[in-house]
Order: structure tokens, then sequence, then C-alpha cells
């Protein structure tokens, strides 16, 4: 699969912050500029990031979700955050990250995604 310079920025990103959920630590080596804005963007804005997500979870907790589900949610909410690209193609690059890394054949994580990250657009945009 060919992924796009920014789908791969974004890979390496959720690879990174799932990393620092695990050793508490983030490596740096090997990212581009948009990955380190994007894990710098989401560690300054976890709590309220974080808020986003369990305000539109629904029979469900933060506490829960799959430790690189909840990456990939992040990073998506984060650049939802910015409102400086279409709220579509951040949604869809999630999907496409979900089906890449934890996506059974059930497609039931890409339907969990697709339903949370549209709730939180959709919240991001009533605020």
């Amino acid at each position: 699969m060919d992924l796009t310079n920014r789908t791969k920025s974004r890979s390496k990103a959720i690879e990174k912050l799932y990393a620092r959920e695990m050793t508490g630590e983030i490596d740096f080596n090997e990212t581009d500029d948009y990955s380190v804005e994007l894990i710098n963007g989401v560690v300054e804005n976890l709590n309220t990031i974080d808020e986003i997500i369990s305000n539109c979870l629904f029979n469900y907790t933060i506490k829960r979700l799959n430790l690189v589900d909840l990456q990939i949610i992040r990073v998506a909410t984060f650049e939802l955050l910015q409102k400086d690209l279409d709220k579509k193609v951040i949604i869809n690059e999630a999907i496409e990250l979900t089906k890449i890394y934890t996506n059974l054949d059930d497609d039931k994580a890409k339907a969990f995604n697709n339903k949370l990250l549209d709730n939180i657009a959709k919240y991001i945009d009533g605020r």
C-alpha cells in the first residue's frame, strides 16, 4: 500500500504516541516536521483532547479503548481542533489508519472509530 506523505506522518505520530503510552518517553528519531507537530500538539493538548473524546463516547470509557485506536483518535481530534483541514479528510485518514493497525476482518474497529470521530467532529463544530 502506497501511503501519502501526510498519511506517513500521521502513521509515524501514532506509532510514537503509542510508544509514549508504553514507555513514558517520546523518541523523535525518524520523524518529519508534520509528525513532530502532531505529536507535540497531542501531548500539549492531551487533557482537552481526552475530555472531548470522553464526552463523545456513549456507554464506553476512554480507558476501554485499544491503545492504538486511542492514538489514532487523539491525532484526528487534534487535527479537527485545528480546523485547517477538511474534517472528512481527517476522518477518512483516521479510518484508513484504523484499517492498517487495528481493524479485524469484522470491520468493528473501523465502524467504531468512524462513529466516534463523527461524534467528535460534531462536538467540536458545536463548541
